[in-house]
């Protein structure tokens, strides 16, 4: 089979042709057990007829040209030829249309019949390299743009959701008599992903028309973009980070005495934070920094170090970099700027940095970078003064040093940060070493990244399914753009845009993906203090009618539902209730409601096998009287989050509550997001597991 579908392929490849005709396509799609429609070659007028004939069906007629890319924008298609002069006509007619190009002949084969017309292609991704689409065909495509796709290799559960994803699945599940062979559908995207991995030089496919029917498909249409062989995959080098983030001794070279200046900062960071290593600040103008002796250069401190953090001018750092080599220095942190960010020149000095620490086998993290934060030893290696931080769960891989810096400064109040790690402009180091390495701490339950690239490709992707298994991570994708390539042969490969690749691999990463800041660190503090919501029935509390109403339209929205509590507990529940009461969910006590009645309707719904969740959604000006009664409380397993209208106005109480626990959102719609992705989540999370 293999060998059958090569000859056809590098029959092209030796005349230095890269396109693949109707017929070639077809062949190489039989070859591994797709069913096409054919393509017999018809070179005269008398031989269409006959070919015509045996066929004993209407026929369609398209020009074989390797000069003719896309045949029914030039005219290259004739359809639904039910008579021998009807195909002598449509003969002569595309012969003439293409008088100026090579034609190799003419394609006749029977049309199919009419079914639910789909798109299958396969387009090449600069970050993730081949993905594969799938879609609808005819409008779903071209104006609504209802495709899905995935980094290939997929597995059977990506092909499944691949085609549940797009929304035009409706139609393929059964509508009006109309239906799709959805097993059959899922063994061709399966059979497209193997024959890619195995045909490193197909760089684009299109499957278009696919009449998809309920006993199968019909490929009607094909074409295949040979390219550049694609590198052999990366084999995944097994690392061990850890005395990175959990390093015995810190040389900071460029450790300054002058507050104000970074050499300041950072030292004064891992003095102040009361790292539990031994530090060595490296001036070769200073005695003593912060009360520890200093080293005029690394090469003089006497014992062996595990991390040394450079904070010198660009032009000098490739020299640094090799002193610390030289010293057995593990891992180097480089935090200065003016490298590649700048231009060429910066980016000589980064290659020349790269090259000596891979010679002397040092990993290095920058430059460009804010260095590490790691709560649980005391770590702040940061280029700003952090005040005080408590150990946290949750870790937060940055490419933008300040920015992180800067949300913590605000964050520290309601969010407990276990690891910060910026990763700058990832010479060597990348996100997806350090998402690796971040997730293998116990004390992290819940990684956030902000990413502006990903260096990583492929490995990020099986690096992060991995630990989604596990671990949630919430990531916030910048840089978006809906501009999709800009010559590109096939249909598929334009309308693989930049953002929409993300999106998908993050999809079948198991990746939350994030709108915007707030929307992370609201995922990430409602997943660090609650467990996932294991049912989709929410139980609301609520002392406003107006926010509950807005609360039960938001989890609808969210896919989720009302819980509906049984009947010896709606017995108890409306024994609290007063008389002016009617509602059991949502629950609305008016003003009436205090934190004793809210604590004791909260355990009948723990009580409840239909409660997965509570929206609480509680009064800003008594804010404060809740804390102590709903952190008493025995959840089982269920998550709370409460919803302060006007909570900016109440921080105090807000963070009183944020530390008991409970997390503080400011609308109603916004508990409902954050509850509807935790509760999907879980249900991924749970099919996968179940699959293995």
């Amino acid at each position: 089979m293999a060998k059958q579908y090569r000859e056809v392929i590098d029959r092209a490849l030796a005349v230095g042709r890269t396109y693949l005709m109707e017929h070639e396509s077809k062949a190489v799609l039989e070859s591994l057990g797709i069913t096409t429609t054919g393509a017999r070659v018809a070179r005269s007028e008398d031989e269409a007829v006959e070919i015509f004939q045996s066929l004993a069906s209407p026929v369609a007629m398209k020009v074989l040209s390797p000069d003719v890319v896309h045949k029914t924008d030039a005219g290259g298609v004739k359809l639904d030829l039910r008579d021998a002069d009807e195909v002598r006509r449509a003969y002569r007619q595309i012969t003439a249309s293409f008088q100026d190009k090579e034609v190799v002949g003419i394609c006749v084969q029977k049309m199919a019949r009419p079914g639910v017309e789909a798109i299958v292609g396969v387009a090449n991704d600069e970050t993730f390299g081949p993905v594969l689409m799938f879609g609808l065909g005819g409008v779903f495509v071209e104006v609504l743009k209802d495709v899905s796709f995935r980094s290939i290799p997929i597995s059977a559960s990506d092909a499944r959701d691949m085609i549940e994803e797009i929304k035009g699945y409706a139609l393929l599940r059964g509508y009006r008599g109309i239906s799709a062979d959805i097993e059959a559908l899922e063994k061709l995207l399966m059979s497209i992903s193997d024959f890619v991995i195995k045909n490193p030089d197909i760089s684009e496919m299109d499957l278009n028309p696919v009449f998809l029917y309920p006993d199968g498909y019909l490929v009607v249409d094909a074409r295949i973009i040979l390219g550049e062989p694609r590198p052999a995959p990366q084999v995944a080098v097994k690392q061990d980070l850890h005395d990175l983030f959990y390093p015995r001794s810190i040389a900071v070279i460029g450790a300054s005495g002058t507050p104000g200046k970074l050499g300041w900062n950072v030292f004064t960071n891992l003095v102040s934070h009361n790292f539990n290593g031994k530090l060595y600040p490296i001036n070769p103008k200073a005695d003593a920094i912060c009360g520890c002796k200093a080293y005029p250069c690394i090469s003089a401190v006497p014992e062996p170090v595990d991390v040394a953090i450079i904070l010198v001018s660009a032009g000098i750092t490739p020299e640094v970099v090799e002193e610390c080599c030289k010293c057995g220095v593990r891992y180097i942190v480089v935090e200065s700027a003016g490298f590649a960010e700048l231009g060429e020149d910066g980016k000589k000095i980064e290659l020349l940095m790269k090259d000596i620490a891979d010679r002397y086998g040092v990993r290095l993290l920058g430059p460009n970078c804010s260095g590490i934060i790691n709560t649980h030893c005391s770590m702040v290696q940061s280029i700003g003064i952090v005040d005080a931080l408590s150990m946290g769960n949750i870790g937060l891989v940055s490419q933008a040093g300040v920015c992180a810096a800067g949300m913590l400064w605000g964050l520290r109040h309601i969010m407990d940060f276990g690891i910060i790690a910026t990763i700058g402009n990832k010479l060597d180091i990348n996100e997806t070493d350090i998402l690796e390495a971040v997730s293998k701490d116990e004390n992290i339950n819940v990684i956030c990244m902000y990413l502006e690239s990903v260096k990583g490709g492929r490995r990020f992707i099986d690096v992060a399914r991995r630990i989604t298994q596990d671990k949630p991570v919430v990531v916030l994708k910048s840089g978006r753009t809906a501009a999709g390539k800009k010559a590109v042969a096939s249909h598929t490969a334009s309308l693989a845009g930049n953002d929409q690749i993300f999106s998908s691999v993050f999809r079948q990463s198991g990746i939350i993906r994030a709108r915007d800041y707030e929307h992370m660190f609201n995922l990430a503090r409602a997943i660090s203090k609650q467990p996932l919501p294991k049912r989709e029935g929410v139980f609301i509390i609520t002392y406003a009618g107006s926010l509950g109403v807005i609360a039960a339209d938001a989890i609808t929205d969210n896919g989720m539902r009302l819980s509906e509590l049984e009947p010896h507990l709606l017995q108890r529940l409306k024994g609290l209730l007063p008389d002016y009461v009617c509602g059991t969910n949502p629950v609305d006590y008016t003003f009436s409601q205090d934190a004793e009645t809210v604590k004791r309707t909260i355990e009948i719904g723990v009580d409840s096998d239909d409660v997965g969740s509570f929206i609480v959604v509680l009064q800003a000006e008594i804010l404060g009287s809740y804390v102590d009664a709903l952190q008493k409380i025995d959840y089982k397993g269920k998550p709370i989050i409460a919803c302060v209208a006007g909570k900016e106005f109440a921080q105090t109480d807000v963070i009183k509550l944020e530390n008991a626990g409970i997390p503080v959102f400011g609308t109603p719609e916004q508990v409902a997001d954050a509850l509807g992705i935790m509760y999907r989540h879980h249900q991924r999370v749970s099919k996968q597991k179940s699959l293995e």
